[in-house]
């Protein structure tokens, strides 16, 4: 079992920023990727960034040149950095882990709003 600690959402003006944390513990197996999807009310969860043990990284387009994601593997931690909030990018922002078995965390709400 995976356990998430999560961290840094909150309410932001249009074009400003937010860093998430999200540290994931209680496993003895390598987290080879993890990362964050997010869903807004009435909408499908979407993947947002993710990056693997490599360092290696993914992003959705509509985030693409904003967030920008990476690890700590020492501490199984993963952070996201996001710049020039939109209204758009309002949602509950969850963490995930694959060791491989894919674990979720709570999630964390980040408003964009003025």
């Amino acid at each position: 079992q995976v356990q998430f600690v999560e961290s840094g959402g909150g309410l932001v003006q249009p074009g400003g920023s937010l860093r998430l944390s999200c540290a994931a513990s209680g496993t003895n197996f390598n987290i080879y990727y993890m990362g964050w999807y997010r869903q807004a009310p009435g909408k499908q969860r979407e993947i947002v960034a993710g990056i693997f043990s490599n360092g290696k990284t993914n992003y959705d387009e509509f985030v693409e040149g904003r967030f920008t994601i990476s690890r700590d593997n020492t501490k199984n931690t993963t952070y996201l950095q996001m710049n020039n909030l939109k209204p758009e990018d309002t949602a509950v922002y969850i963490c995930f882990a694959d060791n491989p078995r894919r674990y979720w965390g709570q999630g964390t709400q980040v408003t964009v709003s003025s």
